[in-house]
């Protein structure tokens, strides 16, 4: 038996969610604006592409949401003022909304104050996995542990593109790490990032997380832990916090993907447009920080790459959650299951918290471009594994994208 968890844990420990993407489910923030349609499995194949029915209806007088949709919400029991309220912390199986066309995702100001930044901690829950045999000979030994390098401060000047994920569970607040990328459509001026799929919903047993919000070069001058008691929100946050109006994981993994295993880890992927908490006016999220990386969905066999780089912030211990590490090592193959792509695996020894941040590597163009981001691990750490991004990934990335690309 081989031990692996999700690697999605916030400061002790980690539960993690083992992603299998979903081709194209949508996640809406309605923060700004909600979508009165989306696509599911039928509509969101592997071109990815989405294609809502619906045209954005005009906005209400009342936080900017469009009348149809509170009263679409309404007649789920949901009240948008109630929501703000305190009502998102209602996980009754009616209310916890697994659909694209459903997902919420209202901007509460000032709900990530520092506190709830610094203590997002999910209750610690290590899954067994059986053991990986099902790959008919791919996997290849496993990698030695490459112990997890801080990153120098400030990140801002070394790590621009990194930063945490927050957002609320069942479980309570949970944190994993994300990447500011490039946008085609927006070129200099992206509002995407990328992260896991297990990062933004539950898989084939939930639904959507809640208050979804991105901090990039959190801790900025990783102050430790103690100074970070007494810091401001502009000190650990000095590039605001940036809410998600918009989430698109693979098909497969709102439908296969759990809290056990390697269950979705393969399709483990998920593209968020943002917005910043403050409101829509002034710079991108790239104009802000600086940087964007571009997304490699071509990237050559393992045996040709010669190195990828996984960068998060990682949680459980021996690790805080409050700075940024990395790994650096050569990739070897990962199988999970002979039906399934076959995933990068590297050394590292980052826990917890450390889901969803992103694996970059030498692009054509001699430049980093993102290849993956971290999916699983071993329980006992070690190593981790991040999917392949194929045609499903691409078809996420340009729905999204395309999604915005007149705005």
């Amino acid at each position: 038996m081989r031990s692996i968890r999700p690697l999605f844990a916030a400061r002790r420990g980690g539960p993690a969610r083992r992603r299998t993407p979903v081709a194209a489910s949508l996640a809406l923030g309605a923060a700004l604006a909600l979508t009165a349609t989306a696509c599911g499995p039928e509509d969101d194949n592997a071109g990815g592409e989405s294609s809502p029915t619906a045209s954005d209806p005009g906005h209400s007088e009342h936080d900017g949401i469009p009348a149809d949709i509170r009263d679409r919400l309404k007649e789920r029991g949901i009240d948008l003022d109630s929501w703000k309220n305190g009502d998102w912390k209602n996980w009754d199986r009616d209310k916890w909304l697994r659909e694209a066309k459903d997902f919420i995702n209202p901007i509460i100001d000032g709900l990530w104050d520092p506190d709830r930044m610094r203590d997002a901690n999910p209750p610690e829950k290590d899954v067994d996995e059986n053991d990986i045999s099902g790959d008919q000979g791919v996997t290849d030994p496993t990698p030695s542990p490459v112990k997890a390098e801080a990153a120098a401060a400030p990140y801002h000047g070394n790590a621009a593109e990194a930063g945490k994920l927050l957002f609320d569970s069942p479980k309570g607040s949970m944190v994993c790490s994300a990447t500011v990328v490039k946008d085609p459509a927006h070129p200099g001026k992206s509002n995407l990032v990328w992260t896991a799929g297990h990062c933004v919903h539950a898989g084939k047993e939930g639904g959507w997380y809640r208050n979804i919000a991105f901090v990039p070069s959190y801790n900025n001058d990783a102050k430790p832990t103690s100074e970070l008691e007494r810091a401001t929100r502009e000190e650990i946050a000095p590039y605001g916090v940036w809410w998600g109006d918009w989430v698109q994981t693979s098909d497969q993994w709102i439908e296969q993907g759990g809290p056990v295993g390697g269950e979705g880890a393969p399709y483990d992927f998920a593209v968020i447009h943002v917005t910043p908490e403050k409101g829509k006016e002034g710079k991108s999220l790239e104009e802000t920080v600086g940087s964007a990386v571009p997304v490699d969905f071509d990237a050559p066999a393992v045996p040709k790459i010669a190195s990828l780089k996984a960068k998060g912030y990682p949680a459980a211990p021996p690790y805080d959650g409050q700075k940024l590490f990395s790994c650096a090592d050569k990739p070897g193959r990962l199988s999970l299951a002979e039906a399934q792509p076959t995933m990068y695996r590297i050394g590292c020894t980052m826990t917890g918290g450390s889901s969803g941040g992103g694996w970059l590597a030498t692009g054509s163009d001699g430049k980093p471009a993102l290849v993956s981001n971290t999916s699983i691990g071993p329980v006992t750490s070690g190593w981790l594994a991040g999917p392949r991004l194929g045609k499903e990934a691409k078809g996420v990335y340009e729905a999204v994208s395309k999604k915005y690309a007149g705005r």
